[in-house]
């Protein structure tokens, strides 16, 4: 299979990318920089320049291939509405390249905010106003009516492994200028998890197998709790372990103080009986354990 990926040389993209590559499909990725392009050429890919928000050339490279997984996004906090148009506009784009078709689009989404409880399930739909990005899956699924097979992969906010710069290493940095490992109130709130190798095993499985209107869930571990990966990260760095107000949330933690008072468990059974997903690789406590955080 021909399958284009954006976001090809970002964290879950590279490892896609390897997996891709592993299972004997060609694999082409997006690159909006000659640093993108590099690491694309690097991992084995071929890299083809653009841009999530050149619409006309998302087009044009979904149609040149028999499947698409979309993972490019800007994550900016202070501009997520944009961000989530920005989005739903290359969704759009390569829904239209796709159309009649039958071939697959695979679309990142998350699992922070979502309706299930007391876990989530893949049969439970977003919270309306938690982030604005939670309607583009509906988005998504609805170019099925197109001729096209959209499946949509919901991550849990912590993807980790060797070389993570996301959601654990800013708690890392957040205790690191406190001088405290925090957790929220008593810690009790739960955070999914999924080593990126068994993300990247994951949309491997859903751009070949997945049926249309599909949603899965990426989530190896489905919460684990605040007050752990404090614990976690105050042994790693030799640091006080303490409870954080609610009141003082963002100023401990900064950004991601509110995202990580969140109560968010979310199960994976139905995307491991659908698809065979089988997860295999260290755990989010492993990880931070094993001092990837810490260098």
């Amino acid at each position: 299979m021909r399958v284009l990926v954006t976001g090809a040389s970002g964290w879950i993209g590279s490892a896609t990318v390897a997996a891709l590559l592993t299972a004997g499909h060609q694999v082409t990725g997006l690159a909006r920089s000659d640093a993108s392009a590099a690491r694309i050429t690097a991992l084995g890919a071929t890299p083809v320049r653009g841009d999530i928000e050149d619409l006309d050339g998302l087009r044009t490279a979904a149609a040149d291939a028999d499947g698409v997984i979309h993972l490019g996004y800007h994550h900016d906090f202070s501009r997520m509405a944009e961000a989530a148009q920005t989005d739903r506009a290359a969704i759009t784009a390569l829904g239209a390249g796709l159309a009649g078709t039958g071939r697959p689009l695979v679309v990142a989404a998350g699992v922070l905010g979502l309706a299930g409880h007391p876990v989530a399930t893949e049969a439970d739909g977003p919270v309306p106003g938690v982030h604005p990005r939670g309607a583009n899956g509906a988005v998504a699924l609805a170019l099925a009516e197109q001729g096209v097979r959209p499946v949509v992969v919901r991550f849990a906010p912590t993807v980790h492994g060797p070389g993570d710069k996301g959601f654990v290493a800013a708690l890392v940095a957040a205790a690191r200028r406190t001088g405290v490992a925090g957790y929220v109130a008593d810690g009790a709130n739960r955070w999914p998890a999924v080593h990126v190798r068994d993300a990247a095993a994951l949309l491997r499985l859903a751009i070949e197998d997945a049926p249309a209107g599909s949603v899965l869930h990426a989530t190896a571990e489905e919460g684990v709790s605040g007050r752990q990966i404090a614990e976690a990260i105050g042994g790693g760095l030799g640091l006080p372990v303490e409870s954080v107000p609610v009141e003082r949330v963002d100023e401990h933690f900064g950004w991601i103080g509110r995202l990580f008072s969140l109560d968010s468990p979310a199960s994976s059974e139905a995307t491991r009986r659908l698809l065979g997903w089988k997860p295999t690789h260290p755990t989010l406590l492993a990880d931070i354990a094993a001092g990837h955080y810490f260098g």
